[in-house]
C-alpha cells in the first residue's frame, strides 16, 4: 500500500516561534501561510507541517499522488482506494473520504496509541 508523501504535522501553540526554531534547524519555507495560522517547512526530504489551532495533537500525514516535493504524481492509489482496502482490514476511521467522488479527499484514522493519521489527497 503506497501513502503518498510523508509529513509530521505538528500542533503548535506559536507559529512564527515554531517556524524561527524550525528554520534555525535548517527548515525553510515550503508552503501554507503563516498568517492564517499553518506553515510547511522542508529540511532535506523532511517535510513538517506547523498548525497553530487546527488540531488538537500532533500528527502523521501522508499525501497521495505527491512527491516530498509536493508534485503531482502520473500515477497513485486513489484516497478513496485506500481507505476501502484500509476498511476490508477492519481499520476504523475518525472521517471518511465520500465514496463516488474523484479529486481532492481526505480521510483521518487512529493508532493504537492515539496518534491521528490524516490520509490527504491534495490532486
Amino acid at each position: 500500500m503506497e501513502l503518498g508523501a510523508f509529513s509530521i504535522s505538528l500542533a503548535v501553540k506559536d507559529i512564527a516561534a515554531s517556524a524561527a526554531f524550525y528554520k534555525k534547524l535548517g527548515f525553510s519555507d515550503h508552503g501554507g501561510d503563516i498568517s492564517q495560522n499553518w506553515l510547511i517547512l522542508k529540511n532535506g526530504e523532511t517535510v513538517i507541517g506547523l498548525f497553530q489551532g487546527m488540531f488538537e495533537k500532533n500528527a502523521l500525514t501522508f499525501n497521495p499522488g505527491w512527491t516530498q516535493n509536493a508534485q503531482a504524481l502520473d500515477s497513485f492509489t486513489d484516497v478513496r482506494e485506500l481507505q476501502r482496502e484500509l476498511k476490508a482490514e477492519g481499520v476504523e476511521f475518525l472521517s471518511e473520504a465520500e465514496e463516488g467522488t474523484t479529486g481532492p479527499a481526505s480521510f483521518m484514522l487512529v493508532d493504537p496509541d492515539g496518534n491521528p493519521i490524516i490520509v490527504d489527497q491534495h490532486v
